[in-house]
């Protein structure tokens, strides 16, 4: 099992709390996010039941993962300094895809450093985005299959672009990307759209090894052209495939139901979701309500490199150098975090959840308005379906590209691997996740491994899982450092840093 955070539960702390370099375990349950959840999840499946529907088994398991997660009485790892034998407990984490901060923290945290490392080489690359019309969003949300082939047409418009800007052919030079499907926006609605990491310019295929050529950003002509290409064939796409039917008017998808049962309730969900709209209780399919706190924005804003066609929107304004693999890594953690912020998450007078936008919406609204309800339809819209892929690897990064291993730091690749077992040599090591220790240091410049009483090692002596035997290890720390009942202070992240630590 992944484990989570730490907690000091042996001796008085020698060390201030939240001194640089100290880390105290997280504590789930003090957040406004899991008591929300908690009190109001319950709540929400008697709703359902009551009108004759229910969740898919996969999205209970997320609820259900998510209030077990990082709680020291559901088990935990006992790690001891191997010199002062000063003790942390590590719970357990529930390692979900869906909605939890402290886990989606960790994959961001991870994913970042493995596309740094590993894959992304030294050249520049541009991040760029592709947000689809809403009826693609409810689509992409039900067919995984339909959201891979848009995918596809969208890396070859742009690789396509790439290599004809260097006035060369496909067999000339190669391009590559990496796309992390983001499947939710700064309102905790369902936006199923494309976050790709492209290098900005192509590798030339005759040259060995394979020579890198910058190509210059593109303008917004280029962008507004290239938008409406890709609209375009993803229209014509759709349309072969049956799931586009257009008449002279309009253009319509083409669904053969609804579907039935726990299906249909997530579908239900997910339209509400997409739209904006309150998807539970006496005001379902109203607009859910946008506190609009500042006044409207009008005209471009400056420097937006942005281009709009048929409901597709195109960005391509974030670019990084060669050398600034540290600002490659804020992007990749960037389009890799998890979909809720607990910090921008709080409590209105009358009970109802308030969610603050990262960016305020050009007609001024700053804040989304949930009834308790409402809120968890929309976190239970944001679980993906199992075995859906949300990191996807193109061209010259994709595993089998024969000039793979030529270009990517870890040197890594599928023929490659061949090679090396063809001529009996011993093969390039297999990339090993992070460890939870490896991840705070890698963020925080936290080392857990060493005591930060005594600069001892710590070392894991104890994995504890039995019910039984956890309950009572738990009551005897608790009769020995608090008084009955009374909980450990709430701490808050650390500065500027938040939600990037695991439970």
């Amino acid at each position: 099992m992944e484990s989570g955070g730490a907690t000091l539960l042996s001796d008085a702390d020698d060390a201030p709390p939240g001194a640089p370099g100290s880390y105290e375990r997280h504590r789930p349950e003090q957040t406004l996010l899991y008591q929300v959840i908690a009190q109001h999840y319950p709540a929400f499946l008697d709703r359902l039941t009551a009108e004759g529907r229910t969740l898919p088994r996969f999205v209970q398991g997320e609820f259900e993962a998510y209030l077990k997660c990082g709680l020291l009485e559901h088990g935990f790892m006992r790690v001891r300094c191997t010199e002062c034998h000063r003790e942390k407990f590590v719970a357990f984490s529930c390692k979900r895809r869906g909605f939890c901060p402290s886990c989606g923290a960790r994959r961001m945290v991870e994913s970042a450093a493995l596309l740094v490392d590993d894959v992304l080489p030294a050249a520049p690359m541009r991040q760029w985005v592709l947000s689809v019309p809403f009826p693609l969003r409810f689509l992409f949300a039900s067919d995984p299959v339909a959201m891979s082939e848009s995918l596809g047409i969208v890396y070859r418009a742009i690789a396509a672009f790439q290599i004809k800007k260097t006035r060369l052919t496909q067999v000339q030079a190669q391009c590559g990307a990496i796309t992390l499907i983001q499947r939710f926006g700064s309102a905790l609605n369902l936006n199923i759209h494309y976050h790709m990491l492209v290098p900005d310019g192509v590798y030339l295929t005759e040259t060995d090894p394979p020579y890198f050529r910058k190509v210059p950003a593109p303008t917004a002509a280029e962008l507004q052209t290239l938008v409406q290409t890709i609209s375009e064939r993803i229209g014509r796409r759709l349309e072969r495939t049956g799931k586009l039917v257009r008449d002279e008017e309009n253009s319509y998808l083409a669904q053969d139901s609804d579907g039935e049962g726990e299906d249909a309730v997530l579908k239900d969900l997910q339209g509400h979701s997409i739209q904006y709209r309150i998807a539970v209780g006496p005001h379902k399919g109203r607009k859910a309500f946008m506190l609009q706190s500042l006044p409207p924005l009008t005209g471009d804003r400056a420097g937006e490199s942005l281009a709009k066609a048929a409901g597709f929107s195109l960005h391509a304004g974030v670019a990084t150098e060669a050398h600034q693999r540290n600002k490659l890594e804020r992007v990749a953690r960037y389009i890799t975090r998890p979909p809720v912020a607990i910090e921008r998450l709080s409590l209105t007078s009358q009970g109802h959840i308030k969610y603050s936008l990262k960016t305020p919406y050009r007609d001024g609204t700053t804040h989304v308005i949930f009834e308790p309800l409402d809120f968890i339809a929309r976190l239970a819209s944001l679980v993906p379906s199992p075995r859906v892929n949300l990191t996807r690897y193109h061209g010259i990064f994709a595993p089998h590209h024969r000039l793979r291993s030529l270009i990517v730091p870890s040197a890594r690749g599928a023929q490659k691997k061949k090679a090396q077992r063809e001529e009996g040599v011993e093969a390039t090591p297999r990339h090993v996740a992070m460890t939870w220790a490896q991840r705070l240091k890698r963020v925080f410049l936290i080392d857990v491994t060493v005591c930060e009483h005594c600069g001892g090692a710590v070392k894991i002596i104890a994995c504890i899982e039995d019910k039984a035997t956890v309950r009572k290890i738990l009551a005897h720390v608790e009769s020995a450092t608090s008084p009955p009942g009374q909980l450990p202070p709430a701490r808050g992240p650390p500065s500027g840093s938040a939600d990037l630590i695991g439970p």
